[in-house]
């Protein structure tokens, strides 16, 4: 096997995500699990699960990671690379406990963890971190020899997570009526966390007014604008907007609200509106409602055409990036020098979060066998 497709030290990689209902009646309790502690209105948890129960109450997210396993692993083997990819979630089956478990019995040693979210914050990053020290913890208290994981870094600006976001916002003009198209507003979208959390994210540096988390999404958003006028010599403006707030009223989050953004920009006499769902992996619940449902019905009130593109999901380009992202880290892993692959102005992200990076709501220690993501 040729050394650029050597993945040693690691001997699995396991795709850690959100997790989803998959039937009406796990929507309770896995919005249960989610919110657990979080002092979410109760109000709030009732409103959002009728959302899922518009969809049967299935979430797409689940079905989405499936198709995403069997793209990874599709690239992989067509590229001689073997590296076996597990599953584990964060609020539902299969639950990250119960993965890992396996994975020891199987005799994982070294294993890479890829996130299902490709921006720095506490909720994308950190609280991941915290429930593999938690599913550690577990297993040690279960007498069980844990294996050493590493995390991927953030991957925002890589190629292969940036050009089928291109290529969505450039599908979704071109199916914009022509007499509106070279009018159309971008409205990049992510998900609204608390300002306090946007400027403590990221390393220390980088802590601010909103932080790494709003910077990163500004880089991808100009990425993607500039590509668009250099295919189009169309010059679209744009905005970075946000979408699914969850927090109590009295706590300020990241505005404006798409919703708000779209009641804007039809006063202002936009002619058309793209959305593009920059911050989301995959077309999980808070896209098909927040935009496909929510915000769509708000533009047809408004009688202002929109489109939503499309979030990257099981792409094969996505795939040879995680394929680049294990054999960059690996390389790294065995001393070799590497040049990581990144656009942008921000270049590549770290590898091991620095200490202070995304502070957590309680700081404490993490279980052995897993990089410490605690200051």
């Amino acid at each position: 096997m040729p050394d650029a497709l050597d993945a040693t030290p690691y001997d699995a990689l396991l795709l850690l995500s959100f997790g989803g209902p998959e039937g009406p009646e796990d929507v309770v309790p896995f919005l249960e699990n989610v919110t657990r502690g979080r002092g979410i209105p109760k109000e709030r948890l009732k409103e959002v699960g009728q959302h899922y129960f518009l969809f049967d109450g299935v979430s797409p997210i689940n079905g989405q990671n499936r198709a995403l396993i069997e793209a990874l692993r599709e690239d992989f083997a067509g590229h001689g690379l073997d590296l076996p990819v597990y599953w584990g979630n964060r609020n539902w089956a299969p639950y990250l406990t119960d993965t890992l478990r396996r994975m020891v019995a199987d005799g994982r040693r070294r294993v890479l963890v890829l996130a299902t979210s490709a921006y720095a914050s506490y909720s994308g990053c950190r609280q991941y971190r915290e429930n593999l020290a938690d599913a550690l913890a577990t297993l040690q208290g279960e007498g069980l020899d844990l294996p050493k994981i590493d995390k991927l870094r953030h991957y925002f600006n890589h190629p292969g997570f940036v050009e089928p976001m291109i290529d969505g916002v450039l599908r979704s003009l071109a199916d914009l009526p022509e007499d509106v198209r070279d009018g159309a507003h971008i409205a990049f979208t992510t998900h609204s966390i608390p300002t306090a959390a946007a400027d403590t994210s990221g390393p220390v540096e980088a802590h601010g007014e909103g932080g790494a988390y709003v910077e990163q999404h500004l880089d991808v958003a100009r990425l993607i604008a500039d590509a668009v006028r250099e295919r189009t010599g169309v010059d679209h403006p744009w905005r970075l907007v946000y979408q699914s707030r969850s927090g109590a009223p009295h706590i300020p989050w990241l505005e404006p609200d798409i919703c708000d953004h779209l009641e804007e920009r039809h006063a202002a006499g936009v002619p058309a509106v793209v959305m593009a769902p920059i911050g989301f992996v995959s077309d999980h619940m808070e896209v098909l409602y927040d935009l496909d449902t929510e915000a769509r019905a708000k533009a047809e009130e408004l009688g202002l055409p929109v489109r939503r593109s499309a979030t990257v999901g099981a792409d094969p380009r996505f795939a040879a990036a995680v394929r680049e992202l294990v054999l960059e880290r690996a390389a790294t892993e065995r001393g070799q020098a590497v040049t990581p692959c990144a656009l942008g102005a921000l270049g590549a992200s770290h590898d091991v979060c620095p200490v202070g990076c995304c502070p957590s709501r309680a700081p404490r220690p993490a279980a052995a066998g897993a990089d410490s993501p605690y200051a």
